[in-house]
């Protein structure tokens, strides 16, 4: 927290922060989730192609690169915040991403446990749809 993705070249000895990610200006809009800052709460790695990374963010979404960092997109059409006003439930940049997995044997379907359900993408993140009568502490929130 607040947000902050470092990377180590050097397996650990010293960190450097993701400028890209950090210096965005939709990170602004980002909020804390029941906490004062947001979090970067998971970390998803291709293992096909170990620059393209999935971040879940606690109400700021979720983001991926395909070029190690380089750059970042938010993905998220389809997640929705119950807890915001009606005309900004589906916006990308509020969506609270507790705990994001991806599949072992099919890395471009993920799942996403969020604050208010369960959803998941086929396309990494791109897009997501509502997985329907699933409680959300049914997926690895506290």
């Amino acid at each position: 927290m607040p947000g902050g993705l470092f990377r180590s070249d050097d397996h650990g000895e010293s960190w450097e922060l993701n400028r890209p990610l950090w210096d965005d200006p939709l990170r602004e809009q980002w909020f804390g989730g029941g906490a004062e800052y947001p979090g970067i709460h998971s970390i998803c790695v291709d293992p096909r192609d170990s620059d393209h990374v999935v971040l879940g963010v606690s109400c700021g979404g979720a983001w991926t690169t395909r070029d190690g960092g380089t750059t970042w997109q938010i993905g998220g059409k389809g997640l929705r915040a119950a807890y915001m006003p009606p005309e900004l439930a589906y916006e990308p940049n509020v969506q609270d991403a507790h705990q994001l997995v991806q599949c072992a044997a099919a890395p471009d379907i993920l799942w996403v446990q969020h604050h208010n359900g369960i959803f998941k993408s086929t396309d990494r993140a791109a897009s997501w749809v509502e997985i329907e009568s699933v409680a959300p502490s049914a997926f690895g929130f506290a």
